[in-house]
Formats: structure tokens, sequence, C-alpha cells
């Protein structure tokens, strides 16, 4: 879960302000003491965290919020405000070429993810109309420049590379001429990292800023390293000028130190956040969004884009009528749970619905285990058995079940379930309309 423990704690302070009908400094004191222990412990940046708090502090005690009808949603307000201004504000776009190609240098340490971040960056431009091309310029990590071509090639996304013992300034200006010939509208440079930084490193780097001049240099950074993430961004800021950050791995990390801190330290906003393993988990960052989600106001507009990528909306179309006419199958059902798979996480999902809060999720036991048995199970089955569970024996339980890795427990609750949900679509389609518009149950006079 994004900035769990962050988030949870936020939560918890912001909660004691929501019903308030009046507040006092001294209750505006409390309540930035709290936070000013939250951020700290996320590990967000000293100096950040001080600036923050002073700011929230010098507009909660003015007289708009103390004579307010609703002091402690004033509160709220200003907090979510600055946490927006905190992450930067605004979406901060990639800034392409007025003529093609554009190109765009990605920077980084060794072990941040890089490469796969490229692969990333090239299937999400792609989706946007983009044809871009990854450009293999480490030259010097074993296996770096197959590591970039299975992904291009899992994502059918074209990938120059150069046989070994070429410089990787000649690399990079070879694969921006083969762009211009080939109509390559985007050139994603993944460049070599190291374990630590040093001269070498950015000497290198320089060079392909200097030879091929980027029209975007991203940095690749691990946001559960933290306040070493921020560090390492100001030093690449300051030694090659940087235009904007990826950070990775966001779905993993509890504390969001590096999120909260690196616009303010370095000045560059974060362009995109990793948010899980797949080729397709890279998303833009919504500052705004990112903030609600950390007060438990949700994301409701990231739940939307979600859906629409993962649904197809004339299966939806037709799920709808089938439900309406009780013809749902377990065909149905297990291309529900496929489709619901593409959403991502359900703790991720349901941590963008507005109202509930982090707290609210830890007593919810989101099984991820069971969708994937209940696949199993639904593929195990024949035919005639997905259309009419009815038949489905003591025989045909065994057969399903050791073909689906389950136990006959498994099966019973899953068929269990399935009927007591055909049950409830039975009552829906038993709605029926009055003169009023009104739908009405049937025991509804």
């Amino acid at each position: 879960m994004v900035f769990e423990g962050l988030a949870s704690k936020l939560q918890d302070v912001v909660k004691k302000f929501r019903g308030k009908g009046r507040v006092t400094e001294a209750d505006i004191k409390e309540i930035m003491r709290e936070i000013k222990i939250v951020l700290l412990e996320a590990d967000v940046n000293f100096k950040v965290v001080k600036d923050f708090i002073n700011v929230i502090s010098q507009k909660a005690v003015g007289q708009d919020v103390l004579e307010s009808l609703t002091p402690g949603q004033q509160v709220i307000k200003i907090v979510h405000d600055e946490l927006v201004d905190l992450l930067g504000g605004t979406q901060s776009k990639i800034t392409f070429a007025p003529r093609p190609p554009t190109i765009i240098m990605m920077a980084g340490l060794q072990g941040s993810g890089k490469t796969t971040t490229s692969g990333k960056l090239g299937n999400l431009l792609r989706k946007q109309g983009k044809n871009p091309l990854l450009v293999a310029c480490d030259v010097y990590r074993p296996a770096a420049v197959k590591q970039l071509e299975v992904i291009g090639d899992q994502l059918s996304i074209p990938v120059f590379s150069e046989p070994s013992g070429k410089n990787p300034v000649q690399i990079a200006q070879n694969a921006i001429r083969h762009a211009d010939s080939n109509g390559n509208d985007v050139v994603i440079i993944d460049t070599a990292g190291r374990l630590h930084i040093d001269d070498e490193l950015m000497n290198e780097l320089l060079s392909i800023k200097t030879t091929v001049r980027p029209h975007e240099i991203l940095l690749v950074v691990d946001s559960m390293t933290g306040q070493d993430a921020v560090n390492i961004a100001g030093t690449f800021n300051e030694k090659i000028g940087i235009d904007g950050i990826i950070l990775t791995k966001l779905d993993g990390d509890t504390r969001g130190g590096a999120a909260l801190s690196v616009k303010s330290v370095t000045g560059k906003p974060i362009k995109f956040a990793g948010m899980g393993e797949k080729l397709s988990d890279l998303e833009p960052f919504y500052p705004d969004r990112m903030a609600s989600r950390i007060i438990g106001m949700g994301d409701v507009l990231s739940l939307i884009e979600k859906a629409q990528d993962a649904f197809d909306e004339k299966k939806v179309l037709e799920l709808e009528k089938k439900m309406r006419t009780q013809q749902f199958t377990f065909e149905d059902f297990l291309d529900q749970i496929q489709q619901m798979k593409k959403l991502g996480p359900m703790n991720q999902i349901i941590g963008m619905i507005p109202g509930i809060s982090q707290k609210d999720l830890q007593g919810i036991d989101i099984d991820e285990k069971k969708m994937v048995h209940y696949e199993a199970m639904i593929q195990s089955m024949t035919r005639k058995e997905r259309h009419d569970p009815s038949i489905i024996n003591a025989s045909r339980k065994k057969r399903i079940t050791e073909g689906s890795g389950t136990t006959v427990p498994e099966l019973n609750r899953l068929l269990k379930q399935f009927e007591e949900m055909k049950k409830m679509m039975k009552q829906f389609s038993n709605m029926s309309k009055s003169k009023k518009g009104m739908f009405k149950m049937p025991f509804m006079r």
C-alpha cells in the first residue's frame, strides 16, 4: 500500500479535526506537533517538514479559519493543499520536441530499476500514440543489453543496440539516426549506472547529454531508500541537470519520505511513479491525487482511468444483460475475475475509494490468492459444468480440485458464493418500475 504508515497516522490526526465546531490556536499547535512527528517518522527531510509546518500554522491561525463555521474542515483543506504543493503542485508532463524524435535520456544508479522503467515508459508513451525506440547504452553491466532486448520483445517495442566495445555516445548518436530513418518519434536512451555516484559515470552522462542534446533527462530512483533517494536526486541534478524524476517501487513505499521531499530539495518534479512489477505498472504522477489518498480523501479519477483501461465496454454491456435475464454463468464469472486482475492489487484499488482510510483496510482480509484459486477451479471445469454447476457431483469435484491444485471445501465455498450471487441478481432483476419511475421490490406496496 502506498505510504501505508504515513497515511494511516496522518489520517488519524486529521480525523480529530474533521468534526470540530471550534478550533483554538492551542488546537492548531497540537495538530501541527502531531503532523510534524508523523512526517519525521516517514523520513521526510527535516527542513521540508519545518517549512511545511510553518506555512500551515500561519494559514490555520488566520481569522478565516478560526471564525469559520467548519474550522476543522478548513484546517484539513489547508493540510491537503500544502501536501499538493509539497508533492509538486500540478502534474508535470514530458516535453515533446516540435520536430521528432523527442530524445529522453534515462539516468540513475545501478539497481534503481532504470532498464525496466525505460521499457515501462516506452509502453506508456506508445499507449499515447507514440512510436518509441529503446536504446541500449549500458555497455558495462553484464546482460544489460539483453535485458532491454527481452523487455522490448515482450512489449513489441524495437530496441537499438550495437556490438560490445562501442562507445555509448556513438551508440546514442547512431540510434537517433536510426529513429529518424525508421519513423520513431521518441528515443529512450537507457544509460549505464553504478553502485555509487562517481566522476566516471557523471562524465559519461555529460558526454551523452552534450552530444545528443536530450529534450528530457529523467532520473530513476528507488523510493524505498527514503532520504538516500533525495540525496541521489540532488547530486545528479547538480552534476548533469535533470528535468524530472521517476520514483520506482512506490507501491511498496510505506513511509513516503522521498516523494514528500524530493521536489522541495531538488526543485525538480516527480513525473512518473512505478506502481508494481508488471511492464504496465508505470503511472503519471498527480500531486493532487496522491495528497488526497494520503489523507483519506480517495482518488476517484485514477480509479475511473484504471477501470476504463481494464474493462471492455462491450463485455460490460453483455454482462449487464445476462444479469438481468439470469443467464450469468461461471464463464462470465471467470471473465470478471480476469478483468478485475487488470486493475491491479485490490488493496490499492480499495484505497482509492473516498472515505476508506488505512485503518479501515487493516480490518479487511484482501486475499489475492483466492482470486487465483477461483480462476484455477473454473478453468478446470468443463464447458457444461460452467453453464450448469448443479451437475457437479462428488466425482466431478474430485477431478476439478485435482486439476486446479485446490481442495473440495474451497470448491464448495466457490459454488455456494456463486449461487448466492445468482440469487442476489434475481432479486435485482425482479425489481419493477412504479409509475413514478421508482424501483419497487416485490414486497413493497
